[in-house]
């Protein structure tokens, strides 16, 4: 079987290692990676790479930063050569990004069946561009690989043959299982200036949360309140390093970094007392891990991290954020279960489904 595989921002890495490192270990199957460059940093690129060992990729498109509609039809003009000449089985894409359905609406109409890889996830909030591509790639795929019960649910009630909807579980959760033992060397945390169970880790990166200044003000508000009690790590996504230098504030308490490769970043998190954020991904490797998580959202398409994990949708009122993390900090750890399936065997199962034991 040939599979072509697409990743195109930061998180579709953690997503697409453990496929490929299942395809390596099948004889019958070959996969081509193409990196779209939708989001690109060559240091950080290759660090992932390197500490997930990935294979660098055979194809990268390059396509750079751009409108959510000019970055959508590039990707789809670089990729259509792509399937052409190299005649996969089935082209797998991970993920919501604008490469996601990019790429797979450029499979389909050239007549190539699609895999989506954590199809199903839904915020019912259809502002969120994520939204949109996850409905639009769920639409359009042949094979539906979901993560959480709830994908399942969601799927059902929009329609999808039974037949294409697959449960098999996280592959964010393979990747994390697989290099856990790798978190401890990663990094000694006295380079950020904390100890472990004594911090906070904070992320930041969603345009509705940074690119709003009435908004970003207001989470700002809140970190200042948590950073009275607790030091606050905070990795900067280069997005919210322009806010930041907007919104100038006397934060003592805490810490900016630059970005952090995989392994460092989860050792981070897999110390800390809680964690504030509005990543999708990372409401995930908290549950798993057991760490108090506070989302800066209003809603989330992973509810298993809510009614199983240890993660809690606190909105965008900074004193309930602060309240909020007052409370975690308090409560620490326990008392949570990790979802079905997250035993780091979900890849195995995604090649059973497309290429068989």
């Amino acid at each position: 079987m040939k599979l072509t595989v697409v990743a195109g921002a930061r998180p579709n890495f953690m997503k697409v290692a453990p496929i490929l490192w299942e395809v390596a270990r099948r004889p019958h199957v070959r996969a081509t990676l193409v990196h779209t460059g939708q989001h690109y940093d060559e240091k950080m690129s290759k660090l992932f790479f390197d500490q997930l060992k990935i294979p660098k990729p055979d194809i990268d498109l390059e396509v750079g930063s751009a409108s959510h509609a000019v970055q959508t039809a590039e990707v789809m003009k670089r990729f259509e050569p792509v399937v052409v000449e190299g005649k996969p089985d089935a082209v797998l894409v991970v993920g919501d990004v604008n490469s996601t359905i990019a790429c797979a609406m450029t499979a389909v109409k050239l007549g190539v069946p699609v895999a989506h890889v954590e199809a199903g996830l839904r915020s019912f909030d259809r502002t969120m561009p994520e939204e949109i591509n996850r409905l639009l790639t769920d639409a359009i795929s042949e094979w539906l690989f979901v993560s959480e019960p709830s994908g399942v649910e969601n799927l059902r009630n929009e329609g999808a043959y039974p037949g294409r909807v697959h449960f098999v579980g996280n592959v964010m959760i393979d990747t994390l299982v697989a290099c856990r033992d790798q978190f401890e060397a990663a990094v000694d945390l006295r380079t950020f200036g904390v100890e472990s169970n004594g911090y906070a880790v904070l992320t930041l990166h969603r345009p509705a949360n940074v690119d709003d200044p009435a908004v970003f003000r207001g989470l700002l508000r809140a970190v200042e309140g948590v950073q009275r009690e607790l030091p606050v790590v905070f990795p900067v996504h280069p997005r919210t390093r322009k806010a930041l230098a907007a919104h100038p504030a006397a934060l003592p308490n805490l810490k900016l970094v630059d970005p952090l490769g995989y392994l460092e970043f989860m050792k981070l998190v897999s110390h800390a007392r809680l964690v504030l954020t509005d990543s999708g991904g990372i409401q995930e490797e908290t549950t798993y891990l057991g760490v108090p998580c506070l989302t800066l959202r209003e809603n989330t398409e992973r509810p298993s991290t809510i009614d199983q994990g240890t993660n809690v949708l606190v909105g965008m009122d900074p004193d309930k954020i602060v309240a909020a993390a007052r409370k975690a900090a308090k409560a620490g750890r326990g008392g949570h279960q990790v979802p079905d399936k997250w035993d780091g065997h979900a890849s195995r199962r995604i090649l059973d489904v497309l290429a068989g034991p």
